[in-house]
């Protein structure tokens, strides 16, 4: 026995109701996936604070003891005064490293002092190290979330190594302003520029991820000998109050 066939009014319920699981299960992964880089960001955080307050204050402690005793010794006690300095110089570059993964792992600036700053220092940090003229420029800003700060800092961050291991600029710029309802990031070099098409393991597909999670998207515009321009949007709603 052949079954009814289905009304166009069944078949467009059918479809309402099919596309409205489709959208909660997109709305529960991201929401996944939102829960799940907040928890890699707090251990972040977390081993940041441990590295600064625990590993590099004893470093420092550590440090600063040696010197006392290398000043505490007497007349004919070179060949032991060269071994204490060797020591406190490795203990001085200890501590560097633990300070500069601290930052690498989560900037305190980020969490004290908010989005702008972080932005500022990273840049400061980028061009210190790198030799390349970094400009930073951010228009005035509403409110933003701790988790959308969070976003665009990554973004910036991830941006900004790409250009150091494979633009061969000379300068960059970073800008970040609000627009009709978005934040808009942007950063643009004068390096060789590459065929988009062919980025492969650069941290673009990472950024994406992180920007669809939040509703947003990354554009890209680049040719071989024409720079890179990488911009990132996300809808000013995803941000929220200051966390």
């Amino acid at each position: 026995m052949n079954e009814p066939t289905p009304s166009v009014a069944e078949l467009q319920a059918q479809y309402r109701r099919l596309l409205q699981r489709l959208e909660a299960n997109e709305r529960e992964f991201r929401r996944l996936g939102r829960a799940v880089w907040r928890v890699q960001e707090d251990e972040r955080r977390h081993l940041a604070r441990e590295l600064h307050d625990g590993i590099g204050q004893n470093l420092t402690a550590l440090k600063h003891r040696l010197a006392q005793i290398a000043g505490e010794l007497g007349p004919g006690q070179d060949a032991l005064r060269m071994r204490m300095e060797t020591a406190i110089a490795l203990c001085s570059g200890a501590l560097e490293d633990t300070r500069q993964l601290s930052r690498l792992l989560r900037p305190p600036i980020l969490d004290d002092l908010g989005l702008v700053p972080a932005l500022q220092w990273l840049g400061r940090s980028v061009g210190e190290a790198s030799g390349m003229a970094v400009v930073v420029e951010i228009d005035e800003l509403p409110p933003l979330g701790g988790e959308l700060q969070t976003l665009l800092f990554r973004v910036a961050q991830e941006a900004f190594n790409n250009v150091v291991r494979h633009a061969r600029a000379s300068s960059v710029l970073l800008r970040l302003v609000a627009r009709h309802g978005e934040l808009q990031l942007q950063v643009i070099d004068d390096g060789a520029g590459f065929d988009p098409a062919e980025a492969r393991g650069s941290g673009l597909g990472g950024m994406r991820e992180r920007l669809r999670l939040h509703d947003g998207r990354l554009e890209l515009r680049s040719a071989p000998g024409q720079g890179t321009r990488l911009r990132a949007v996300v809808p000013l709603a995803e941000g929220g109050p200051p966390a």
